[in-house]
């Protein structure tokens, strides 16, 4: 039905995608699971994430994170709440009495809205499919929402595919939501039912939704930064379609020379000395001192005078740049020096991919090491400790298409171990072999 990658395909039928992923249910009692290569490959790769988390698939169960108010203030705040009139719209509403769900998660893959079929509703109340749970792969194993989350791809899976059994009777697409102006991804919106949950249609159906949607996300941001007022919207899922709620401000320095902050619709690139600056307040909310920075900014010791100086000019270009901006501005505040709000910060979020096991999809984040220019040692400390993490990750759990992701990497060039793994991991008559044994000689000829 649909590809390798995402969709439950040809030629296989529904019936034999739940026989083999029953049978692989039944072998992982034993220590060596084969039954799990039946598995197709992207949820495969799921349940070998999920078996980290969990021994037993009985065991895995989604938590309840928020509930009353807390939900409320949580959804009212997050970028996602833009989009809901266009979800609403284009899939709540023809989906009322189609026998289908329809649900919006968070980046983390707790559940902020579901809606759909009353009937639906209140069975799938009964595996705590509601608003304010928690469904990524380390609650709940393998799930769409949790699984396109994880991989950073659509994907549907069916039945016996869910890694808990309690899900088995149910079927699900996902589609992964991301930033317009970042690329980082903000959530993911959900169609859970039946087998027309995994239909072809049906994934096409939601990812020309969420195509729609962070469309509709940036045109709102082009209007604030406009500053042009959005009419109210009319929707019965909660969301307001304030400034806060439209936008995630966010600082990118993995691969590049000078950060660029985006912020109120507009991106501004910054001095190499003021990314230093900036991004290490970005990572200490609690605010650092002048003589903090001097420390962590300088290679040798500077006078607290040099610090207060680059700091003042940075907020003077903050300031700049956020007269007329709607919301909350980014000039930084002193005694301690510290931002008004947090940002966003592409190096943390692939940290936390890779400590969430979502090796692919903190590979989709990173085109390179932090500030590859800057000395600054506190700069420098992040970026070895982000490379480390990075390759320790590929090396012991990746498999061997998110190493070959990997091994493109300008940093991955010359590691040898890297490269001799991947020819390990791959077949011996894949046609992939040939560049791989080819870039090992010419490393042994340049290093030896």
């Amino acid at each position: 039905m649909q590809n390798q990658e995402t969709g439950v395909e040809a030629p296989y039928s529904l019936d034999a995608l739940h026989r083999a992923a029953h049978r692989a249910h039944e072998s992982l009692g034993s220590y060596l699971p084969a039954e799990l290569e039946a598995l197709r490959a992207p949820v495969r790769e799921s349940w070998q994430r999920s078996l980290r988390h969990h021994a037993d698939p009985d065991t895995s169960v989604p938590q309840l994170v928020f509930t009353g108010s807390e939900l409320d203030d949580y959804r009212r705040s997050h970028p996602l709440a833009g989009i809901m009139p266009v979800i609403r719209q284009l899939l709540v509403l023809p989906g009322t009495d189609s026998g289908l769900l329809v649900a919006v998660g968070d980046e983390l893959g707790r559940l902020l809205w579901v809606d759909g079929d009353a009937e639906l509703r209140r069975r799938a109340e009964g595996m705590l499919f509601i608003p304010g749970t928690d469904w990524s792969e380390q609650s709940v194993g393998t799930s769409a929402p949790g699984t396109a989350l994880a991989s950073g791809r659509s994907v549907q899976i069916t039945g016996a595919e869910h890694f808990s059994r309690q899900v088995h009777s149910w079927s699900c697409t996902a589609v992964p939501v991301r930033d317009p102006d970042t690329g980082s991804v903000l959530g993911v919106v959900d169609i859970t039912g039946r087998d027309q949950a995994v239909a072809e249609h049906t994934l096409a159906l939601v990812e020309a939704a969420v195509a729609a949607a962070e469309m509709q996300l940036r045109v709102q941001r082009l209007q604030e930064a406009g500053n042009t007022r959005r009419p109210p919207a009319t929707s019965s899922m909660p969301g307001p379609v304030s400034g806060a709620a439209l936008r995630q401000d966010s600082l990118q320095i993995l691969g590049r020379d000078q950060a660029v902050l985006s912020v109120g619709g507009q991106a501004i690139s910054l001095s190499i000395r003021h990314s230093e600056l900036l991004t290490l307040l970005a990572l200490h909310p609690e605010g650092l001192t002048a003589d903090q920075l001097s420390v962590m900014v300088y290679p040798e010791s500077a006078p607290v005078s040099t610090v207060r100086a680059e700091m003042l000019r940075l907020r003077n270009l903050l300031g700049k740049h956020s007269e007329g901006l709607p919301g909350p501005h980014l000039v930084p505040q002193s005694r301690p020096y510290r931002l008004p709000h947090e940002l966003v910060i592409d190096a943390r979020q692939v940290l936390g991919y890779l400590e969430r096991g979502a090796y692919r999809l903190a590979l989709g984040l990173y085109p390179g090491p932090v500030l590859p220019r800057s000395d600054a040692p506190a700069i420098a400390s992040l970026r070895g400790e982000l490379s480390r993490v990075l390759r320790e990750a590929m090396l012991s759990d990746a498999g061997v298409e998110t190493l070959l992701a990997y091994l493109t990497l300008p940093e991955a060039r010359y590691d040898v171990d890297a490269w001799s793994l991947a020819l390990r991991l791959l077949p011996l008559r894949s046609p992939r072999r040939a560049p791989v044994v080819a870039h090992l000689v010419e490393l042994e000829r340049d290093l030896g």
